[in-house]
């Protein structure tokens, strides 16, 4: 009878360790159907609600969700990646510098810091798809208030010394000869203000890019916490970390299609449909050029509005995969089912809180959130982890400009076609390991670890990748040594020029025969010219030979050869370490979610995103670009005077600046780490300890019941033994 009574407590155990795994999911359809017989047998009302719930449709399935979420991470991300590959094109069509377009690539985060807190702690208990749905609508609502500028202001006008003179087979001369009283003391012609800016309204145009940025952010919010809870929520722990990959693999595809149409729309003019293009002169690879900024805005906007639709027929909650909910169980299932390590890390919400209770219950999650050791550790590496990747992210493309000499379309085709492909690989891979590996809370975030530093030492290789500096008289070079690149302060006047009333702020560049940039036909000496537009020669240009008889064309020199050789290298390098860099995000991710109470994961979720984007998101671009603007050498002007866009960068200053601080930061993120894995070792044994202490306590007192229950069925024995004996 004793053996007898041990094996039930056995069999009681094992079936309450695997109950949801091996009985609940063997044949949840065949279930499902029983459940739906015996509810019509039932009273009314349970039985309605009994019999409608299996008959669920297929837009309600946790795969429907999957694809609209994933949808809605492609449309974020897709306009996202827009922006940042705009950013050149912004600062020189608005005609300002890096910090204020680093400012401009923050306001996104500002929106989402206005509410992120109470949309990851209230829609966590409200009908999440539905606001999930709203954030879509408001995102393209901001993506199209983004692209009002362009119909707002007036055309494009840039720095040119070129006329298009209708009718006419002569051009003026770029050098016109002026007298000395014309000429300020350093020989420059004084600065007169242009005509038409008192006409010009006060309020710049590039407030309603923050603006609208500002209203994206608003609207982002609670696709990410409340999206990536709910798929938690409602699928299989074992399933849980490939759905989340292969989400974050869809938010990695976006940005592809987002740099691409970044780099279809930096071919096209700004002002195409409005200009005649055969009297632009200036070509894509200009540093005047600005690209159809406004038309990759209008798009992405349609396409964020579309991925709001399917929101809308989502239900509330969706069954358990792979698990029976707790009302259609018997008493004892529902007990085993709540104490299930299935269940461990998911929470269903209360359908009938009160929102005056959810409000009294914000500020005891908060504190028991931020008195969490290892979720604290982890916050603080990732911050100081994303404010690298940002700063990174948003300055490669111009990166890639500068410093290898590439066009805004093709840096922008490298990053969608070469870059952001590898990291949705490594996302995905990242995911796909860890289901295989079956990796735990430690394992993932020992994985991380190994990935970020592995890619941290390949990316010590970038800084011998260095092109030479552009040769430009005046600003690398002096104009009386051409030979030795210095970045000394130069004088763009010489005797060469000295005849010529040339202004020092003119931004026109000519590559002359001694394949040397000029700033300006002006500057090279030049006296006349030939043809129109783009084909322009000047010739007579004193300032490129001795003979004062050589030519000069419109454009810069490219003197690309080391660049070339070096480019592919730095392509190859990038792709590497961006694979092997994300190969960690997923498992990264995971253990966020892991690591604390299920009733505090939207919470958490939410409050890391807040944090994220506060200390990351919002500073991160403008201190970047800060520094970026001190490795400048020539700055554009303003029309109606004042600061513009940087043309020409010291590529070794900006090399070091911008390499050492996304390096330095992650080195500081590798010394906090240390602490946090102390931390979550500790956390992890007390956590198997308490559940050992559990389990021996509830195995007790389930003997002490089976116990009992064989003595009433022995008593219950033998009276009837007795009374068979008496008849």
């Amino acid at each position: 009878m004793l053996e007898l009574s041990i094996c039930r407590v056995a069999c009681i155990s094992a079936k309450k360790l695997h109950y949801v795994g091996d009985y609940c999911r063997e044949t949840p359809r065949h279930f499902w159907r029983m459940e739906e017989r015996a509810g019509h047998r039932q009273e009314n009302g349970r039985s309605d609600s009994a019999a409608r719930e299996p008959r669920s449709s297929p837009c309600t399935s946790l795969k429907m969700f999957l694809v609209a979420l994933s949808f809605a991470y492609f449309a974020k991300a897709l306009s996202g990646s827009y922006m940042k590959s705009t950013i050149t094109q912004l600062e020189r069509r608005f005609d300002i510098p890096s910090y204020l377009i680093g400012v401009i690539d923050g306001s996104f985060e500002i929106g989402n810091l206005l509410v992120i807190a109470f949309v990851s702690y209230f829609g966590a208990k409200l009908h999440r798809p539905k606001i999930i749905a709203v954030g879509c609508v408001l995102m393209s609502i901001g993506t199209f208030i983004i692209a009002l500028p362009h119909f707002i202001i007036g055309s494009y006008e840039y720095e040119t010394s070129v006329r298009v003179i209708v009718n006419s087979t002569l051009n003026p001369s770029p050098c016109q000869v002026g007298s000395s009283s014309n000429l300020t003391q350093g020989g420059k012609v004084p600065e007169v203000p242009a005509t038409g800016c008192a006409d010009e309204s006060n309020l710049s145009m590039w407030i309603y890019v923050l603006l609208g940025n500002v209203l994206r952010g608003i609207g982002e919010t609670p696709v990410q916490p409340l999206g990536i809870s709910y798929i938690d929520d409602f699928a299989t722990e074992e399933n849980a970390a490939l759905y989340v990959g292969c989400v974050q693999t869809i938010s990695v595809v976006g940005p592809v299609f987002g740099y691409l149409l970044g780099s279809l729309c930096a071919k096209i003019y700004v002002d195409i449909g409005f200009v005649k293009m055969e009297t632009i002169t200036i070509t894509p690879a200009d540093a005047r050029w600005v690209g159809a900024w406004w038309l990759g805005y209008l798009i992405a906007g349609v396409i964020t509005l579309l991925s709001a639709i399917p929101f809308w027929f989502l239900p509330r909650s969706l069954p358990m995969s792979g698990a029976r909910s707790p009302e259609k169980c018997t008493p004892e299932q529902t007990s085993f089912i709540k104490d299930s390590p299935l269940l461990k890390h998911k929470y269903t919400e209360d359908e009938h809180t009160s929102f005056i209770e959810m409000a009294k219950d914000f500020i005891p999650a908060l504190r028991a959130l931020l008195g969490h050791p290892v979720y604290l550790i982890y916050l603080c590496v990732t911050i100081i982890q994303l404010n690298s990747l940002i700063g990174m992210v948003t300055y490669k493309p111009k990166y890639i400009e500068q410093h290898f000499r590439q066009s805004a379309s093709k840096a922008n085709f490298l990053m969608g076609v070469i870059n952001i492909p590898a990291v949705a690989l490594g996302m995905f891979s990242g995911g796909l390991l860890m289901k295989r590996l079956k990796l735990n809370v430690m394992g993932a975030a020992r994985f991380a670890f190994g990935t970020s530093l592995i890619g941290y030492i390949l990316s010590l290789f970038f800084f011998a990748m260095s092109c030479e500096n552009a040769k430009v008289a005046g600003v690398t070079l002096s104009y009386n040594s051409t030979d030795t690149i210095s970045y000394d302060k130069h004088s763009v006047f010489a005797s060469c020029n000295s005849y010529c009333s040339c202004s020092a702020s003119d931004w026109d560049p000519v590559c002359g025969e001694n394949s040397i940039t000029y700033l300006s036909p002006c500057l090279a000496g030049c006296t006349s010219s030939a043809g129109s537009g783009k084909n322009t020669v000047f010739s007579n240009c004193s300032c490129v030979g001795v003979a004062g008889n050589l030519t000069a064309n419109t454009g810069q020199c490219l003197h690309k050869d080391d660049c070339d050789r070096m480019f592919p290298y730095f392509l190859a390098l990038s792709v590497i370490t961006s694979f092997i860099i994300s190969l960690g995000g997923t498992p990264g991710y995971m253990l966020l979610i892991r690591c604390i109470k299920p009733q505090l994961k939207s919470l958490a979720l939410g409050f890391h995103a807040l944090a994220t984007r506060t200390l990351a998101g919002i500073p991160a671009p403008i201190y970047f670009g800060a520094i970026i603007d001190t490795t400048c050498l020539k700055w554009g002007e303003k029309r109606c005077g004042g600061i513009g866009a940087c043309r020409i960068y010291n590529t070794t200053a900006y090399r070091i600046a911008y390499l050492g601080l996304t390096l330095s930061l992650r080195t500081i993120s590798f010394i906090v780490c240390i602490p946090g894995f102390i931390l979550l070792s500790r956390q992890l044994k007390e956590e198997e300890r308490n559940a050992i202490h559990g389990a021996l306590a509830n195995g007790g007192a389930e003997l002490e019941a089976l116990r009992k229950e064989e003595f009433v069925i022995s008593n219950s024995s033998d009276n009837s033994t007795d009374r068979e004996t008496r008849l």
